[in-house]
């Protein structure tokens, strides 16, 4: 059973500054949104997946479970590790909402990072 909240919200979709630590977790700003459009404590750029598998993935859905898998592996590293534990830090006991501007929610990588951080903890 996870012990910490996580959620996922897409940046379109709630701009307003829920309860929570508000963490936008992709590597590029969304297209379109100015950077006071929503409400946000941290980007941490460094939990979303490698530019290159990023650009191997391009959301094509027939290759999520490798994704998944690949992203998983980066979490696992070092860098992923320390990535991990400085926003889990920051998040402190508070509910952590993980940000994306991604269209197809369940098939990126936030919702892998929210069952990875529900579980590291």
């Amino acid at each position: 059973m996870p012990s910490r909240v996580v959620d996922v919200e897409r940046v379109y979709d709630h701009p307003g500054a829920e309860p929570g630590f508000r963490v936008f977790v992709d590597r590029l700003w969304p297209r379109g949104l100015r950077k006071d459009s929503f409400h946000y404590d941290e980007w941490a750029k460094d939990l979303a997946p490698s530019t290159e598998l990023r650009r191997w993935y391009s959301h094509d859905i027939a290759e999520f479970a490798e994704f998944r898998s690949r992203y998983l592996a980066e979490l696992e590293s070092a860098d992923g590790r320390s990535a991990v534990e400085r926003v889990l830090a920051l998040a402190q006991n508070r509910p952590l909402v993980l940000l994306t501007a991604t269209q197809d929610v369940e098939h990126s990588h936030a919702s892998v990072l929210r069952q990875f951080l529900e579980e590291s903890t």
